[in-house]
Parts: C-alpha cells; sequence; structure tokens
C-alpha cells in the first residue's frame, strides 16, 4: 500500500544550512531513475510508477531523500525500511548510516501534473494524442524520483523509461537501447504492453536540470558540425521537437538556423566543447517560463510557434531564448553555483551572452536594443519594489529560491555584466570564462570562484566594482542640477551657467548610501525643423556624488552656450540607472521623443518618460501623448511595443477614473489609425493590429471595427486576422459587453484547440456579469479544476475591463481567502493568483494595511506578494494624484 501523508511545510522547504550539512556527508553519487508511463494515455489515471536507486559514499551519520508522492517500498543496503516510521510526505528519513557505501532504493508512484512542474501532461483537445514533459527547477524533481534535492550533488543520471511503444521519448542522454514489455500492474492500474528505453548514463550533473519527455511528439533532426579548440572535429546531434497538431506552423529551419549559428558563437567564444552529446529542444504546452536549459534536453514554451503571423520582435526573442539557454550548457550546467543566491552565476550570465551572441552571430544585429526596451526594463520595475534584493542575494531556503527567478538575477544582472565585460575588456572577459570552465567543469562554484578567473585574465582588481553593483540593492538615479541666465523677452533659452551631473541611491534593503561607478554618456540635443539634433556627446565616468560637465572633454562649451532644448543623461543606454531630467528637456521629449534617431537614445528617453510618469512625476496623460506623437513612424517593433503597452497603463492605472475615457478613446483611435497608415505587412503595422486589440476591450465604440475586421466588411491591406488576433477582437468585444456567450463559443467550435480553448476561457471570463466572474473565481481558487495557462487565462479574463466598481466583491474575498489560497495550491499556482487578482483600486490600500497587520504570521512569500502588490498600488494613487491635482490634460 502506498505511503503518501501530507508532509509538513518545514520538510518540503529545505534550507541552506541543511543543504551544506547534507552535502558535506555525501560523496560519489549516482543515480538510477525508473519511469512508467504506460498510464499516461488514459486520462483518469492519475498516478505512474517511479523507482529510484541511489549509490553514494557517506561519512556517517542521518540524513534524509527528498519524495513528492506515494512510497510503496524503501531498502537501504537490501534491509526493508518502513515507508509509514521514515517517510512524512517530502523526506525519507535514513537511520544513522555507517562510514561508507549505501545503496537505497525507492519503489513508489508520482503523480501527472497540471501546474506545469514535476512531470506535466497534456492531452491534445485537437486530436487526443498525449505530451509528458518535466520541469524541476528549482525544487521538483522530487515530484518524479527520489532525490538529494540541492544543487551542490552533482550526480550521473541513467534513466529508463517504459513507454507506449509509438511515443518518442528523450532525456538528458544519448539515444537508448529499447526492449518491449509486457503488459500488467503499475503503481496500481493495469498499464498496456509498451517498450522500455535504457539511456546511458549522463555526466555529472545537478538534480534541477534532469529532463525527460514522452509523447507522441513530432521530431525532426540534424547534425551540428565544428571543430574543437585543439582542432579535433565535433559532431552534434540537434532535434527539434513539437506536438502533432502544431507541425503546420513549426518553422524548423529558422530554428535550426540559430541554434547552428549559436553553437558556432559559443564554440569560438569559449573554446570549451559542447560537453552533453545530444542536443534535443522541445516545443512544450503549457509551459510556466520561457525555456529551461536542461542539459541535452532543452523545453521551450510553444509560444514560440507562432500560430499567427509573428512581429520580427517576437522572432528576434525566440532567438534570445535559444541562445540563452546555449549559455547555460556552459555557464550553469557545466559548471553550477553552490547554492541558489549564486542564481545570477548562471542566469545573469546567460541573459547577457544570450544578447551578446544574438547581435554578433545572429541576424538580429540590434539584440541590445531589444534587451533595452524590454528585459532592462522589467528590471528598473523589479528594482523598485520592496523585494528587491542585490543580485548577490541570501537565499536561506527554496521558497526564497523561488521568487527570486526575477528581474533582478536575469536583466539587471546581464546589464552590470555588460558594463563588466566591458571594464575588463571583451577577450579577457572570454578569457576568463573559458579559465573558469576548464578548472570547474561539472562541479559547483560561489562568485569568489568567478573572480578570480576574470582576474587572473585580465589583471584588474573587481573588488571596487563588485561591492556597489552586486551586492546593494536598489537604482540609482542620475540627475542634472543646471544653472540658466535669464531667458530675456522671447521664447528662447537663457545661457548655461553651472552644469553638473548628480547620482543618488540609497540601498532600501539596509538604508545605506550607495556610490556606483558609471560609465555613461552625456547628449544634448536642439529642435531643427521639428526634430531633434545631436549637438553634443561626451563619454565619462561617474563614481562620485557628482561631476561638473564643464570639466568633461566634449560638454565644456555647454556651460556659456544656450540651454539646449535636451540634455540626455544616459544618452545611448550605457549604464544601469533611472534618469531625473530637467523640466525643459522632459517637455521636448514628450513633443519631440520620436525624432531622435539613434534606437538606443530613443530608449534611454522613453524609460526617463515612464519612470518620471510610474513615480508621479509626469502627468500619465503626457505619456500617452508622447507615445501618439512619437510612436507614429516608429520602426523598432520591440519599442513599438513596449511603449505602446506602457500607454494603456498609464491610462487605466496612472490616470484617475474620470480621465479615462478620453485618453482610451484617443489611445484606440491612434492604433486604428496607424494600424491602417502603416506600411503593408511591415514588422509595424503587426504590433499596431495588436495593440488596436488590446485598446478596443477599454473602448466600446471601437466595437463596430472590431466586428468589422472579424467578418471582413473592414479590410487592411497586409492584415491577416489570423486565429490568434481574431480572438484578440473577440476578447475585446466580450470585456465591453459588445459580445455574447453564443458568439464566442460559436468561434471556438469553428477551430477547437488549446490555444483556442484558453482564449475562449479568458474571453468567457471577461463577460461582463458579476454571476459569471463569481463563478470563475470560485473556479479558479478550486485546487487543480484548471491548467496553469487556465488558472492565467481566467485572472486576465475577471480583471480587464479593470473598472473597480465591476470588482468590489473581490475584496473582501480576496482578503478572507488569502491564506487558503496559499495554503490549498501549489506555489506555482498560487504565485500566478495572489498577485494577478490583487482588488487594485483606491479602497484596497486600507484593507491591505489591515491585512497584513493582522497577519503577521502568514509565510514570508506569500507577504512579500501582498506588499509588492500593495507598493505598487500605492504608486499608482501618488500618480493619480498629480494627475488631479494637474486636471485634465488636452491631446493636442
Amino acid at each position: 500500500m502506498t505511503h503518501a501523508p501530507t508532509a509538513p511545510h518545514s520538510s518540503r522547504n529545505l534550507s541552506r544550512t541543511e543543504a551544506a550539512a547534507r552535502s558535506a556527508m555525501i560523496s560519489d553519487l549516482s543515480y538510477r531513475i525508473e519511469v512508467d508511463v504506460r498510464s499516461a494515455p488514459d486520462a483518469d489515471c492519475e498516478t505512474f510508477g517511479t523507482t529510484t536507486t541511489l549509490d553514494f559514499t557517506s561519512t556517517g551519520g542521518s540524513t534524509f531523500l527528498d519524495f513528492l508522492g506515494g512510497v510503496d517500498a524503501v531498502s537501504l543496503d537490501g534491509a526493508p525500511l518502513v515507508p509509514e516510521e521514515v517517510f512524512d510526505g517530502a523526506r525519507i528519513s535514513l537511520p544513522e548510516l555507517s562510514a561508507g557505501q549505501h545503496r537505497v532504493v525507492v519503489e513508489g508512484r508520482g503523480t501527472y501534473g497540471r501546474t506545469g512542474q514535476g512531470l506535466h501532461r497534456f492531452i491534445d483537445p485537437a486530436d487526443g494524442k498525449v505530451y509528458l514533459y518535466t520541469h524541476f527547477e528549482p525544487a521538483d524533481c522530487r515530484r518524479l524520483y527520489t532525490t538529494f534535492e540541492q544543487p551542490d550533488l552533482k550526480a550521473p543520471f541513467t534513466w529508463v523509461i517504459t513507454a507506449p511503444t509509438d511515443w518518442v521519448v528523450r532525456c538528458n542522454s544519448e539515444d537508448p537501447t529499447s526492449e518491449p514489455v509486457e503488459g500488467g500492474i503499475v503503481a496500481g492500474a493495469e498499464v498496456p504492453a509498451g517498450t522500455r528505453h535504457s539511456f546511458a548514463p549522463t555526466l555529472p550533473m545537478s538534480t534541477y536540470i534532469t529532463a525527460m519527455c514522452a509523447g507522441d511528439y513530432h521530431r525532426v533532426e540534424r547534425t551540428w558540425t565544428g571543430t574543437a579548440a585543439d582542432g579535433t572535429a565535433l559532431e552534434v546531434p540537434v532535434g527539434l521537437l513539437c506536438r502533432q497538431s502544431l507541425v503546420e506552423h513549426f518553422d524548423a529551419e529558422e530554428i535550426f538556423e540559430i541554434t547552428f549559428a549559436g553553437l558556432d558563437f559559443f564554440h569560438r567564444t569559449f573554446g570549451v566543447a559542447y560537453p552533453w552529446g545530444t542536443y534535443d529542444q522541445v516545443f512544450v504546452p503549457e509551459y510556466n517560463l520561457g525555456a529551461m536549459e536542461n542539459p541535452g534536453c532543452v523545453t521551450f514554451t510553444e509560444g514560440y510557434v507562432f500560430r499567427s503571423t509573428p512581429t520580427r520582435s517576437q522572432r528576434a526573442t525566440r532567438a534570445n531564448t535559444i541562445l540563452h539557454e546555449m549559455a547555460h550548457m556552459w555557464f550553469g550546467d557545466l559548471v553550477t553555483m553552490e547554492w541558489w543566491n549564486d542564481l545570477w552565476l548562471k542566469e545573469s550570465f546567460a541573459e547577457l551572452l544570450g544578447t551578446q551572441g544574438s547581435a554578433d552571430s545572429t541576424g538580429y544585429t540590434d539584440a541590445w536594443v531589444a534587451f533595452s526596451t524590454a528585459r532592462k526594463l522589467w528590471a528598473y520595475h523589479v528594482d523598485q519594489m520592496p523585494s528587491t534584493h542585490p543580485v548577490v542575494a541570501e537565499i536561506e531556503d527554496l521558497e526564497a529560491a523561488r521568487q527570486n527567478f526575477d528581474g533582478i538575477t536575469y536583466a539587471k544582472g546581464a546589464a552590470l555584466l555588460q558594463n563588466l565585460m566591458n571594464y575588463v575588456g571583451p577577450e579577457q572577459f572570454f578569457a576568463g570564462s573559458t579559465a573558469y570552465f576548464e578548472k570547474h567543469a561539472y562541479g559547483n562554484t560561489t562568485l569568489p570562484d568567478l573572480l578570480a578567473a576574470l582576474e587572473g585574465a585580465s589583471g584588474r582588481d573587481l573588488d571596487a566594482w563588485v561591492g556597489p553593483w552586486l551586492r546593494t540593492a536598489g537604482v540609482s538615479t542620475l540627475g542634472l542640477e543646471l544653472m540658466t541666465s535669464d531667458a530675456g523677452s522671447d521664447a528662447s533659452a537663457g545661457a548655461v551657467t553651472a552644469a553638473r551631473l548628480t547620482q543618488a541611491c540609497t540601498d532600501p534593503v539596509t538604508g545605506q548610501e550607495v556610490m556606483r561607478p558609471h560609465r555613461l554618456a552625456v547628449g544634448t540635443y536642439d529642435l531643427v525643423d521639428g526634430r531633434l539634433q545631436r549637438t553634443r556627446r561626451a563619454e565619462l565616468d561617474l563614481a562620485a556624488a557628482s561631476v561638473d560637465l564643464a570639466e568633461v572633454e566634449g560638454l565644456a562649451d555647454l556651460v556659456g552656450s544656450p540651454q539646449p532644448d535636451l540634455v540626455l543623461l544616459n544618452d545611448g543606454d550605457l549604464t544601469y540607472a533611472k534618469l531625473a531630467l530637467d523640466e525643459r528637456s522632459m517637455g521636448t521629449l514628450v513633443e519631440y521623443l520620436g525624432t531622435l534617431e539613434e534606437d538606443t537614445s530613443r530608449t534611454a528617453a522613453w524609460w526617463a518618460l515612464w519612470d518620471a510618469t510610474r513615480d508621479g512625476r509626469l502627468h500619465a496623460a503626457h505619456y500617452v501623448r508622447a507615445a501618439i506623437a512619437g510612436l507614429a513612424n516608429e520602426q523598432h517593433g520591440g519599442m513599438l511595443g513596449a511603449v505602446a503597452g506602457n500607454a494603456r497603463t498609464a491610462i487605466e492605472k496612472y490616470l484617475p477614473a474620470e480621465q479615462r475615457d478620453a485618453w482610451r478613446a484617443a489611445w484606440a483611435e491612434t492604433c486604428l489609425a496607424n494600424l491602417r497608415s502603416a506600411e503593408p505587412g511591415s514588422d509595424a503595422q503587426l504590433v499596431w493590429q495588436r495593440a488596436f486589440g488590446a485598446a478596443a476591450a477599454t473602448h466600446p465604440a471601437s466595437a463596430p471595427v472590431a466586428r468589422g475586421f472579424l467578418d471582413g466588411s473592414e479590410q487592411v491591406e497586409g492584415i491577416a486576422w489570423e486565429a490568434d488576433r481574431r480572438w484578440d477582437l473577440w476578447k475585446a468585444l466580450a470585456a465591453t459587453g459588445e459580445a455574447t456567450r453564443e458568439e464566442l463559443d460559436a468561434e471556438l467550435e469553428a477551430d477547437r484547440n488549446n490555444s483556442t480553448i484558453t482564449h475562449h476561457l479568458e474571453a468567457v471570463s471577461s463577460l461582463p456579469s458579476e454571476d459569471a466572474r463569481r463563478e470563475a473565481w470560485e473556479k479558479l481558487l478550486t485546487p487543480l479544476s484548471l491548467t496553469n495557462d487556465h488558472v492565467s487565462a481566467t485572472i486576465s479574463g475577471i480583471r480587464q475591463p479593470l473598472r473597480s466598481e465591476e470588482l468590489g466583491w473581490l475584496r473582501e474575498e480576496y482578503f478572507g481567502r488569502l491564506e487558503e489560497i496559499w495554503a490549498q495550491h501549489g506555489m506555482e499556482i498560487a504565485e500566478r493568483i495572489v498577485p494577478g487578482m490583487f482588488p487594485a483600486d483606491d479602497r484596497t490600500d486600507e484593507a491591505t494595511g489591515q491585512w497584513l497587520e493582522a497577519h503577521p504570521q502568514a509565510p514570508a512569500a506569500l507577504r512579500r506578494i501582498v506588499v509588492d502588490r500593495w507598493d505598487d498600488l500605492r504608486r499608482a494613487e501618488t500618480a493619480q494624484g498629480l494627475a488631479r491635482r494637474e486636471g485634465t490634460v488636452d491631446r493636442a
């Protein structure tokens, strides 16, 4: 009989102290994982068979194994243990071990997942075919097999996977030997005959990057060939997998092209051969993230299999993700952080190198512009939340580790590493990386190990750089102290009498002032025939609180000259900082930002306006005005999409309710006009197509045009309203009460597949009926009633209109059931519901404070999310307060 008690919270978590003690005790570890998934095609069967054999050497003493499933039998060195005595639902206690070698065998059953963690099962509604894949980071391999669940206990893994005979089965290892097996009883269920696939042992790796996939996958394969640093010929078989129902949309040729370019780039850059043999890339449904760097078996969201015409920005993002995961084969997989406080050692480097690889080896040479428009903005946003932390963070346990997969660890770290690469020199940076891999291959490291390698290659002491950048939190603010003479009677500016560049930062974690070494550029611009033209630009170092620009070569003549129309700090986006521009510069950008010629300059300018909007220093309507004026001729799809999204957020979040409708109308009209006037088939046209669908969701007057696009009576040259884009329109009509449930059902039945089912769920959840939304809310809160994708769709649907009067009933429900949500759902689902359903309106401020005061013992991870959402709410209230004080802003 299976023993599967409810595990206490403490045993599901793992502290850094416990991990260190276990690491000191265990060595010479290896795994044999036997998994039988022949039951997977039976939708009513919830479990699969799993047997783990662990061989290891112990120094002696008591320890434990990790497993989240049901245990049938446990043996230690051939002697049986009583499951009820040693297993608490998460940990298997091992009695006092003698010094020496040991073998533990655990027989049990796991549960097929629906949350994207562990072993996820997906049954395709389009054709009934079944797909399994794993996702384990940071600590979910214990849902599939018994393990020492921590990154520094690396081991070789031998996979033995029994599956239906006609399935494709892949894992971290090379092609297996296969043999038929008869049917029988497995994990309490009768299963048919199948095939057992026995794979060769892997090279040593951490548990969280082990992986398998099995199912009716479509797979194509090519072979990459190259040359190692020593001249040895290299061959890597590269496989691409996706669902059968997506084959017609699967652009394998471009994915192969990017993959081969990446393998060329990393071999050329690192001089260390790809270590993992095969290289499969598996595009999977209902994935929680963009991708995961499992050696030899990389998993990607199938959102990268485009069912509707993608923008160039979407394709560039996919290329960047492919190269990000490939960089992990070295940074993260070959050499792995010792514990999760050095998570940045893999993620920041992969972010950096994915972007650098895209720029250097693919057609997406503007990858750093794309990084600044999306990823870096993510970092700025997270770094200003109460939960901000240093790049090198103190991670005490697994729960904390889960929450640090954020914009600081990824994007801020990458921005800082770009600065570091320039600081030590690119050649020295990569030479240090090569030395790091060669010294620590198949091992675990901490920050000092990497610094030693970089210092050895560059000859530079990095302590002065590391402390202020990696060990402190928060964003520095760069400002300009500008003094001018009186302007006189005409409209021209006065002469500049003094100009000083400043930096300020208070670490929000410690409260200490931080001075960081910045390398940046300052540019000055004047208006000439309605366009901004650069008149000066100089790069400089800023390490103290301020620097006099009169002493900077290239800017010295600024003092004594007429005040420029724009002084752009961080021109070219070279450093990581907020910008506090002078009033004249801000006014210039609102009207003329779109005329800045260089992409990186426009990027820096857009984020200066956005920070001012979010901080309540700039009326949100001015940001929307700037977007309307500045995006009309914008051709960079990534920048266009990011700013268009911010414009809608500015309206819905940072304008008070009474000022929104006018700007909703102005923005929807702008989106439609630019959709119609953009070059047919251009990236800009595709972005405006999406932007119109989003804008129409809060502008009922757009309904006739939306219906015209759906029935074909409205046409725009170059635009096809493919499946996903049709659903953009249907969701907009549903949210504004301009569509019926019957119409939504009919659209679904016309093309029923996983994607359209998810779109339909979001649309139905957004219909303006309180009863319907309460029903959706209750289903959302019922554990395991919805998959991870359907949870997100339901949340988006309920929140779609963003009108607080329609969500008033939610406040009492939300705060009354917060702890229930956290306790009854897995973290990957709870972390969607808690922030996604936070009722962010002006009546929630007091309720949030009361809940936090009344629940001091609530889980720290839950409180962290609530506090961040509260801060976001207060930021919005500040911005709305400014807009009320300054009054309505006209569009022109």
